[in-house]
């Protein structure tokens, strides 16, 4: 063994710990990313149905709560204009304003039970599966900075 193999080892030891630090911390920047997305979805979800549960709530009927909630949809993602892409996806999302006025229906009412949650994960498959992305993706409104002016 020659004095300088050790030295090798211990260098090739060295790259190896390197290596798998490298790879642990991309591990970990992609899954920290992975949550953060996830937990971002979990608030729009949240925010967008609380608002739409507010009108519904009021509503006299099934038509005024979807069309209420479809006003929310629209204010909420600032859709002034319709298209037929903007059309679609607020004819689907009637489905979820149409469970969520049956749960809030009150309990005496000869309601089918409705499963809002199911509703909305069926309205979020059908846009994963007919868009780029997913539907909360739409929430991310890009702000570009404006000068500070003092006058």
């Amino acid at each position: 063994m020659t004095p300088v193999s050790f030295l090798d080892a211990l260098q090739a030891a060295a790259a190896e710990a390197e290596a798998a630090e490298a790879h642990f911390r991309r591990e970990i920047a992609q899954r920290t990313k992975a949550l953060e997305r996830e937990r971002a979805f979990a608030f729009r979800r949240l925010n967008l149905m609380r608002a739409v549960a507010e009108v519904i709530a009021s509503a006299e009927s099934e038509e005024i709560a979807v069309a209420s909630a479809i006003a929310v949809v629209r204010s909420k993602l600032g859709w002034a204009s319709d298209s037929e892409a903007r059309d679609a996806v607020l004819s689907h999302f009637a489905q979820v304003a149409k469970a969520a006025f049956a749960s809030l229906a009150p309990p005496e009412a000869e309601a089918e039970e409705a499963d809002v949650r199911q509703a909305l994960a069926d309205f979020e498959a059908w846009y994963a599966s007919t868009h780029e992305n997913a539907f909360w993706v739409l929430f991310e409104h890009y702000m570009p900075e404006t000068p500070r002016v003092d006058f």
